[in-house]
């Protein structure tokens, strides 16, 4: 009797045991996100978490993962830092999720990231390209999208070159997100032997960019890049129209939705953006996402967007993590299926993603958009791997 006590002891004490993770049980995988549901990028939130539940549901009808039911609880930060850590702070200590998923912000994930590692709670596929989203690498980091950094660094310079331009300026948002653009759009610009010739900074929020746009103009600014979301960039662009200001405009993958067009009208056609997933126009979409797309119709009864595909593609990747992490799912046994597991392209355009220990970013490749008649049009495919 006292021999099979201390087994039992080794056994749950020994790496890898059935001993339960936060979040997991006999049944349930609890998953969270922290995402606008109220504030300046609610649609971006809507259309998250509307994805995510396309694919929970499916995943579900399906019998769930290796058994266990998906469940999503979602904190709404109303894009403000501070609402994301309260939103954190229930998710990891009060919900005990097993992986924080999709969570929109730079600064946003920031504030978060420390709460969840303290716990052992995954920050999986963010919805924000900056690199401290994968860098430095770190077990519980998990990152998709193209940062923010060398999607500027790679396409400014070779956009200022097509269009032939000497003066390129920037505006951006006050924080991490804005500078992470600027930084890129600098270092790209100084490796192409030329600088940026000017900069305007907004806060968070603002609604009135007619200083930025005078400032630009006065300097003569022939392309700007945009370190703005949807609301911003429409600001910015719509201000620029009216007072004759058309330079090249050059956004990263945050203002690429239909949003900018839907909501700008004509005035944002022109602007470039860089992306992965395209915007689902189902009159002219392939055959499997018009199918996707009625799926999403039919349970929601709206329309899916690029960020309705953003939500939809993380907790597919974090599905095929914990399928192949098995029954005894843990942080452990997620880490080291993430870590061989390649994600191939999928049907909305994304690129292969594959991960390990010292590359937490599936993938850093980005295209380029234009707006061309109240539309996106893909005008620079992915760069060719050599």
């Amino acid at each position: 009797m006292k021999r099979a006590i201390v087994a039992l002891a080794v056994l749950a004490s020994a790496p890898g045991a059935l001993a339960q993770s936060q979040g997991v049980t006999k049944d349930e995988i609890l998953v969270g996100s922290i995402l606008d549901q109220s504030g300046p990028l609610a649609g971006f939130g809507k259309q998250t978490r509307l994805g995510m539940m396309l694919r929970i549901d499916e995943v579900n009808e399906q019998g769930g993962v290796n058994g266990r039911k998906l469940r999503l609880i979602v904190e709404d930060d109303g894009y403000d830092p501070r609402r994301a850590v309260l939103g954190a702070q229930k998710l990891v200590n009060q919900d005990k999720v097993f992986a924080v998923i999709g969570h929109i912000g730079t600064a946003h994930n920031m504030a978060a990231m420390p709460i969840q590692f303290e716990k052992n709670v995954f920050n999986f596929f963010p919805g924000t390209g900056a690199r401290e989203m994968s860098e430095p690498p770190n077990r519980l980091k998990y990152a998709f999208a193209p940062a923010y950094f060398d999607q500027m660094r790679q396409n400014v310079p070779r956009l200022a070159r097509q269009k032939n331009v000497r003066k390129v300026c920037t505006v951006y948002q006050d924080d991490e997100f804005g500078l992470e653009v600027m930084r890129g759009a600098e270092a790209g610009l100084k490796a192409a032997g030329m600088e940026l010739a000017d900069r305007a900074t907004y806060k968070r929020g603002a609604t009135d960019f007619s200083s930025q746009v005078a400032r630009l103009k006065a300097a003569g600014c022939e392309m700007v890049v945009l370190g703005t979301v949807i609301r911003e960039t429409i600001g910015v662009i719509g201000e620029s129209r009216k007072t004759g200001f058309n330079p090249v405009f050059l956004g990263t993958n945050a203002s690429y939705t239909h949003l900018i067009h839907a909501l700008g009208g004509r005035a944002m056609d022109g602007l470039y953006a860089t992306h992965t997933a395209q915007h689902p126009y189902l009159d002219e979409s392939s055959q499997p996402i018009r199918f996707w797309a009625l799926k999403y119709k039919t349970r929601f009864g709206e329309d899916p967007a690029v960020f309705s595909i953003y939500g939809y593609i993380a907790v597919d990747a974090f599905i095929k993590g914990a399928s192949k992490a098995g029954p005894n799912l843990n942080p452990d046994t997620f880490v080291k299926a993430m870590d061989s597991v390649t994600i191939p392209p999928d049907i909305f355009g994304s690129p292969e993603m594959t991960f390990g220990p010292a590359k937490r970013l599936g993938s850093n490749m980005s295209r380029l958009s234009q707006i061309q008649d109240g539309r996106w049009r893909v005008v620079e495919d992915y760069p060719k791997v050599k």
